[in-house]
């Protein structure tokens, strides 16, 4: 048997601002390699110091993703899932904070026998084995791993001290890339390389060289910034990669394997060139891009507002599962942000959902803007407005129906109400002990559960199989004692956890499309497999006649 060829390492480093793009990048370089043939595995790695993503606001920090074996985790983690079509693990994502409590763990425990334990070396050497392990659980020959943050901060440093260390021991298999941004001041109107040049220089400061830069902006790379790249960032000038903006974040892996990023990190990891097969891919951009028929979804919600701004990555894996089904029927999805406080406000303002192919309305918590959801819920059901109720919007919408068609009118979720009369969503039973003690961390019912679905159901036709497994994040369950009112009435219980008996989706007959779901679908949703629900979900939408 020949020599088994080491693993290899890439880590993806942002430069200038947040957001520049890191983990599209990253996911980006995964579906390159894959279509390589190669085995990959990609890890998020969140300088921050809460022990997951759980506890973070998603207007500040966005989308809570979660794995199928429970974990929350960055966004980033849904961008690498979409990207690669595997399932990640917990093994994939770590935080300052779960470094730190780990390393405190291990010497409550006497792990180091009596060592003194420090930040160096002890929090790196743990950065590292998590990386090493989570290549070992996924057998890839090629992680990826995305710090957090940007160059120069303080938060990351320790990760980027145990990158250098790694790249000192294993100097032919490490890779770093620099994601940075290159400004267009609208005033000069010509892009400017110096804010890379100073990434590139903090790089330098810990120890550190970016290998590759991908060079983010809202125009194409040219000759004259490659060479001012190539020159005071000391790289090879075909190692600058332009990176400009584009209309898909799908276009990404063929935008950066049109100027052979693939190879020429091979060529840094010291492996031979492969060439990609990407025709797949290729033929679902196309697809993206010639698609005109279009279909109008309305979102309503409550985590959109920040300042002045939208923030849509509240919802992104919702957000990209509509797409993944829109392109599917080959129509083109258009995406409206409704604040439910404004049906509060203005009951008049239900009529505007007449403009709808199709609502959904996604998981949240907490009581602003809940009345505003029931009634926007209610009109959608009895305008016969396709409508898909994620998590919350599922809970919502039992609530709605129990109080206008079982005539309930105290019918209510305990999380508004908490000395509700008519429970119709309770807490899991479970749940009671750690609200009471304020234990709010990795303690919802999270990851993946079995739901066996009623045979004849739209929802066992859209699945085409009796049982289902999917990924949940809540902390409050439909009440049982309601069940057979709900259902003899019309909003039937298709899909129950066969371990619990708790209610996992209901949909209601006689409508054009009407479902709820406790759990989270949008999380198993791929580019070019989309999620069954949401697939029937848009072709119900298409056949509406938008008033």
């Amino acid at each position: 048997m020949g020599k088994k060829r080491r693993p290899k390492y890439i880590f993806v480093v942002g430069g200038v601002l947040s957001g520049v793009g890191k983990g599209v990048t990253s996911a980006s370089l995964g579906a390159i390699f894959r279509s390589k043939h190669f085995k990959v595995t990609a890890l998020k790695a969140d300088p921050y110091i809460n022990v997951d993503a759980g506890t973070m606001n998603p207007t500040e920090h966005g989308e809570v993703f979660v794995t199928d074996d429970g974990d929350e985790t960055d966004q980033d983690m849904g961008n690498y899932e979409r990207f690669l079509d595997v399932d990640l693990t917990r093994t994939n994502y770590m935080t300052t904070g779960r470094i730190y409590q780990t390393v405190i763990d291990n010497e409550r425990s006497m792990k180091y026998k009596g060592r003194c334990v420090e930040v160096v070396p002890h929090i790196p050497e743990e950065i590292l084995r998590r990386i090493k392990e989570a290549q070992k659980v996924h057998e890839a020959d090629i992680t990826i791993i995305e710090i957090g943050g940007t160059v120069g901060e303080y938060q990351n440093i320790l990760f980027l001290e145990a990158v250098r260390e790694m790249k000192l021991k294993y100097p032919d298999d490490i890779a770093l890339v620099l994601v940075s941004y290159l400004p267009v001041p609208s005033h000069i109107g010509e892009m400017k390389t110096k804010p890379t040049q100073n990434a590139q220089r903090s790089l330098n400061s810990v120890g550190l060289h970016a290998d590759l830069i991908v060079a983010r902006g809202p125009m194409e790379l040219d000759m004259i910034r490659r060479q001012k790249l190539s020159l005071l960032c000391g790289i090879h000038k075909e190692y600058s990669i332009s990176a400009p903006d584009v209309e898909s974040i799908y276009e990404i892996p063929l935008k950066m394997e049109d100027q052979d990023i693939g190879n020429k990190l091979l060529k840094i990891l010291h492996l031979p060139g492969r060439r990609s097969f990407l025709k797949q891919w290729d033929a679902f951009v196309h697809q993206i891009k010639h698609t005109k028929r279009e279909v109008r979804i309305g979102v309503v919600g409550k985590y959109f507002g920040t300042g002045d701004f939208t923030l849509a990555d509240s919802y992104i894996s919702v957000i990209e599962a509509i797409r993944h089904a829109s392109w599917y029927h080959s129509a083109k999805p258009v995406l409206d942000w409704i604040d439910s406080e404004d049906f509060e406000q203005n009951p008049q303002r239900l009529k505007t959902l007449n403009a709808y192919h199709g609502v959904i309305v996604p998981g949240g918590f907490g009581t602003r803007g809940v009345e505003g959801i029931i009634r926007a819920i209610q009109f959608v059901r009895e305008q016969k407005i396709p409508y898909l109720g994620l998590c919350y919007g599922m809970q919502l919408a039992t609530v709605e129906f129990a109080r206008h068609v079982l005539g309930i009118e105290e019918a209510n979720t305990v999380e508004m109400d908490p000395a509700s009369r008519e429970p119709i969503i309770h807490v899991n039973p479970f749940q009671e002990k750690n609200i009471r003690e304020n234990r709010y961390g990795a303690t919802m019912r999270l990851g993946a559960y079995t739901a066996a679905l009623k045979k004849g159901s739209v929802v066992c036709k859209a699945y085409g199989k009796p049982a289902i497994s999917e990924r949940h994040r809540h902390r409050y369950e439909f009440n049982n004692a309601y069940r057979k009112r709900i259902d003899d009435a019309g909003l039937r219980v298709v899909g129950v956890n066969p371990e619990s008996d708790l209610v996992e989706i209901v949909e209601l007959d006689g409508h054009p499309f009407f479902v709820g779901t406790q759990f989270h679908p949008e999380f198993h949703s791929r580019p070019m497999r989309p999620h069954p629900l949401f697939r029937e979900f848009i072709r119900a939408a298409l056949k509406r006649t938008v008033l």
